[in-house]
């Protein structure tokens, strides 16, 4: 007889434990990448995924072996409608990390934000504004509180979301106007990203609910004979510790956990979504009304999941500024 192994290599990764439900669809932007910029700048912007395709690119990565070649290209389609700033708020740096100081919200709400808030009619504009220019050398940051507008999309959904993206680039003063002069108005996706750009994708992924060992690990299934089951692991661990430890694969929840994928590569930036949806719209998601990205790859979650975009945080030292050009597909 043979010897037999008495080890193997650890089923799954442990990199991202506990593998817990995210606590909303939405993602959670938790880190703004600094940036060097004279003028502020808004880091961050969200758009509706669609779905997947591909496409036909000449190759500008220097030193790839298929550098000026056509290459097979997979990419991703997002709605990204305008956004409404309609708020700001200012932070105030202490031992205990930032603190929120004081915010400034549009004197005539939208009204689409009486769904999300409808106490914030009661908030005096003009003192919170007074507040913040007399007080600008304790304040260490702004950030910009926008609302989206999914009646603009072809997602379902009527309540809009709100969220806070941060401002860079310039002093505290110039931050502070720039803010001001974008209250209320509606801002795109041009306006903030541009073709050729590497972006952050934050975003909840698909959901898959509980699952076993071997869909949620990868473990292998036991012989057909084994005793008591098939779809687990072959044993819990040794007699000591007296209790079951948390590198061994368990059945649990698969899916819908918050990821954050790096440095995905803006290919372009469009108004006219109809011209490129095919006929019969896209599987799950239907036609794009108007403003649209292409992202290279793919990103997290299923149709209809709101993403969330920002500057990215470890871009490649080999980034482009411009896009890579694109083959027209073939008329048939």
């Amino acid at each position: 007889m043979g010897r037999r192994r008495k080890s193997a290599p650890r089923r799954g990764s442990l990199a991202y434990l506990p593998r817990q439900r995210a606590k909303s669809h939405i993602g959670t932007i938790n880190h703004w990448p600094p940036i060097e910029a004279d003028s502020p700048t808004l880091l961050g912007f969200s758009g509706y995924k669609v779905g997947m395709s591909y496409l036909y690119t000449i190759s500008d990565k220097v030193g790839s072996p298929t550098f000026g070649q056509e290459v097979h290209t997979a990419i991703t389609f997002i709605e990204s409608p305008p956004m409404v700033v309609c708020g700001f708020r200012a932070y105030s740096k202490t031992v205990y990390g930032l603190k929120p100081f004081t915010e400034v919200w549009v004197r005539k709400l939208p009204k689409d934000l009486k769904r999300v808030s409808p106490f914030l009619k009661n908030i005096d504009f003009k003192a919170s504004l007074g507040k913040m220019k007399a007080s600008l050398d304790n304040i260490s940051e702004f950030r910009a509180i926008l609302l989206t507008m999914p009646h603009l999309s072809n997602v379902s959904q009527k309540k809009p979301d709100i969220f806070e993206v941060k401002i860079d680039g310039g002093t505290i003063k110039d931050q502070l106007n720039y803010l001001e002069d974008l209250l209320g108005k509606k801002i795109e996706v041009s306006d903030v990203f541009k073709a050729g750009q590497y972006v952050d994708v934050v975003a909840v992924t698909k959901g898959k609910g509980i699952q076993g060992p071997v869909k949620r690990w990868g473990v292998k299934k036991l012989h057909h004979k084994s005793r008591k089951k098939v779809r687990g692991v072959g044993t819990l661990g040794a007699w000591m510790p007296h209790y079951v430890m948390y590198t061994v694969p368990r059945a649990g929840q698969m899916g819908f956990h918050q990821r954050t994928e790096r440095n995905k590569r803006i290919l372009k930036i469009g108004t006219d979504g109809e011209a490129l949806t095919p006929k019969g719209g896209f599987p799950h998601y239907g036609v794009i009304r108007k403003d649209y990205m292409i992202v290279k790859g793919s990103v997290p979650g299923p149709a209809k999941r709101l993403l969330k975009f920002r500057y990215a945080s470890h871009p490649p030292s080999t980034s482009q500024e411009s896009p890579p050009k694109i083959i027209p597909p073939p008329e048939i």
